[in-house]
């Protein structure tokens, strides 16, 4: 039978969010219903609520989270009733020509739950159709999604930790290790320093690099990047970015250069700051009006690569409880990503208190 629950709504382009009482359906096949015990406010729920997205509003926020299966729909044998799980948004099909050669990581028909969560009614039926954002929209205290974006984790963990794997943190460490490669002994810049970009630097240093350079505006950040495991900064209100990395690196540029901006004028920046032959991994999430123009000549002379990392190309069966994993055996420190937990309800101050660039991530506890 459906539940009706509190959830986080954002009504239209840059309105307050609130919170309303949605309706949760049983799961269809292949579909699960999950308890959220925390989720994450990630710069990517500012993004919907600005409609830098796309306009399907109104959205259910929320999608950094962890939670408790309470109920499954046919077909599903992966997860059960019970299983502790982090929800991931890129649930691999298994099936498409990425999967099924042998890169799941590029699933090209990622999947969502098929039925829509809505606003309850007057009368307590369903009303006008949510858009969950990312597929999952866990500021609620229940959710339901595909059965395939529940990966099971060590319940051990406390939730409002192993749900920010469920995208900043598995984005940033994954650019630096899956997408850009960073190995032993390279050289790392990474240009912005909230969640993702201090995930980026976690990930650098749990790969071997041998110099980290954080790039921020901010001395607050900076000084979080330097905890987080960076060995150089650089506040580029101040100082030249692409000047001061490759003084730092012999006055070649870096080996790595990760942009956690979106913007295009960092990515620029990254272009220029990178070793020959380097890498420039984008990670930020730029918005559609956004265009970058470089010259086709320094593209081509410069050499190297240019990617662009979705979700840290993550397979989540394999990176989430290895990162827990590493968590549990004091290799890396999840729990420093958490600056307060708050509820419900402090959502929208939270999207302010991120904007005024004062915390790493705001947990919604329930």
């Amino acid at each position: 039978m459906p539940q009706q629950v509190q959830g986080v709504v954002a009504p239209g382009r840059n309105e307050p969010v609130r919170v309303e009482t949605i309706l949760i359906p049983d799961p269809g096949p292949g579909e699960a219903v999950v308890r959220i015990q925390a989720c994450g406010v990630c710069h990517t729920d500012l993004h919907y609520k600005q409609g830098g997205i796309n306009d399907d509003f109104p959205f259910l926020l929320g999608h950094e989270a962890a939670g408790v299966v309470e109920s499954v729909g046919a077909g599903v044998t992966d997860v059960a009733p019970g299983d502790f799980v982090v929800l991931n948004w890129r649930a691999v099909c298994g099936q498409c020509r990425a999967c099924l050669r042998g890169r799941p990581w590029y699933c090209f028909d990622t999947h969502n739950a098929k039925q829509r969560m809505t606003l309850a009614g007057t009368s307590g039926a369903g009303g006008t159709e949510l858009s969950p954002a990312l597929g999952i929209g866990a500021f609620a205290e229940k959710t339901l999604v595909a059965a395939g974006q529940c990966t099971k984790v060590d319940p051990a963990v406390a939730p409002e930790i192993a749900g920010l794997l469920g995208c900043g943190v598995m984005a940033g460490i994954g650019a630096a290790i899956n997408t850009g490669g960073v190995g032993r002994g390279d050289s790392v810049a990474v240009i912005g320093c909230g969640g993702v970009g201090d995930a980026a630097i976690v990930g650098s240093r749990l790969a071997g690099a041998a110099r980290i350079i954080a790039v921020d505006i901010d001395d607050r950040k900076l000084d979080t990047a330097r905890r987080m495991g960076a060995t150089h900064t650089v506040n580029s209100r101040t100082d030249d970015p692409v000047e001061a990395i490759r003084e730092l690196t012999g006055g070649f540029g870096a080996d790595v250069v990760i942009e956690a901006v979106g913007r295009p004028e960092t990515y620029e920046q990254a272009f220029y700051a990178r070793d020959l032959a380097g890498t420039v991994v984008l990670v930020g999430v730029p918005t559609p009006e956004m265009r970058l123009e470089l010259p086709l000549l320094d593209v081509f002379g410069r050499g190297g690569a240019l990617k662009s990392s979705w979700y840290g190309d993550c397979l989540p069966s394999r990176d989430f409880p290895m990162l827990i994993d590493l968590h549990q055996q004091g290799r890396i420190d999840l729990g420093a990503f958490v600056t307060e937990t708050i509820g419900l309800g402090d959502v929208e101050k939270a999207f302010a208190r991120m904007r005024e660039g004062d915390v790493l991530r705001s947990v919604v506890v329930l």
